[in-house]
């Protein structure tokens, strides 16, 4: 009898990404992975962070969104960061803006346009990109100022998540008298980037109110946000229904790509 290897959901959904069209560029030294149109020109960027309780993950996982990305016209950057145990907040905030610093000096190699540059992440990935368009100060330290970004896309994302009550988190955002640096929401000031932040009504891994305090206050500091309350979906989902196997689950490809062509400023070489 052959022994049949058990895949995974994500195995799954990388081995259905259709490749054709699509340019990869894997870069070691950067931990990042970059998915572009063959013919991009000055096309919009997105850098994506993923999810994984600041734990886990790895961009590898994220194939089949940098393949769907690009599809749709978009360069996508994959970038990894690390987690706990190896470091704690905000180590990874300033991997991150590392991974920012590098697509913006690179875009324009792939056929991207740097002044089309939006960050999106999911679950614990939304947390890390809003917090570096709202507190400036991980961007500066790689030379970049959050005005610099067209946008942020939040998915599923937790900004307004104290009190503490997990033990390890604690430990990963250290000191309590330090908890709220590490909440987007505190930083909100008229000056962020657009944002389309987006969520599951069944999400019961970060509750969709994250989504509906972050979009109040940015609404009240007069910053454009557009929200997503999607019935029925949850946490994992979300981000599962960018491949087109699970595009049934709800339009989180589309109103994410809309967003981006909204706030990108026109297309791309005439």
């Amino acid at each position: 009898m052959l022994a049949v290897a058990a895949c995974s959901p994500v195995d799954l959904l990388n081995a259905t990404a259709p490749d054709g069209g699509v340019m990869v560029h894997n870069d070691p030294r950067a931990s990042l992975d970059v998915y572009a149109p063959a013919s991009a020109c000055k096309a919009p960027v997105v850098v994506f962070f993923y999810g994984g309780n600041w734990q886990t993950g790895s961009r590898d996982m994220y194939r089949f969104l940098g393949r769907t990305l690009a599809r749709a016209g978009v360069i996508a950057v994959i970038a990894d960061y690390r987690h706990y145990p190896e470091v704690r907040f905000p180590a990874f905030m300033d991997d991150a803006a590392a991974a920012v610093a590098w697509t913006r000096d690179h875009a324009a190699e792939f056929g991207g346009d740097p002044g089309k540059l939006f960050l999106m992440g999911h679950s614990a990935g939304a947390q890390i990109a809003t917090l570096l368009a709202l507190d400036g100060i991980y961007l500066r330290h790689v030379g970049l100022e959050p005005s610099m970004l067209a946008g942020v896309i939040g998915l599923s994302g937790p900004y307004d998540f104290l009190p503490l009550t997990d033990p390890t988190l604690k430990i990963i955002f250290g000191p309590e008298s330090d908890w709220v640096k590490s909440q987007p929401i505190n930083f909100v000031t008229a000056s962020a980037p657009p944002m389309l932040l987006a969520t599951g009504m069944s999400d019961d891994t970060v509750y969709p109110r994250n989504t509906e305090h972050l979009a109040a206050r940015l609404r009240e500091s007069g910053v454009p946000v557009e929200e997503r309350f999607y019935d029925g979906l949850g946490h994992a989902p979300m981000i599962g229904a960018f491949a087109w196997p699970l595009e049934f689950l709800a339009p989180v490809r589309r109103d994410v790509l809309e967003f981006i062509k909204a706030r990108s400023g026109g297309a791309g070489c005439q």
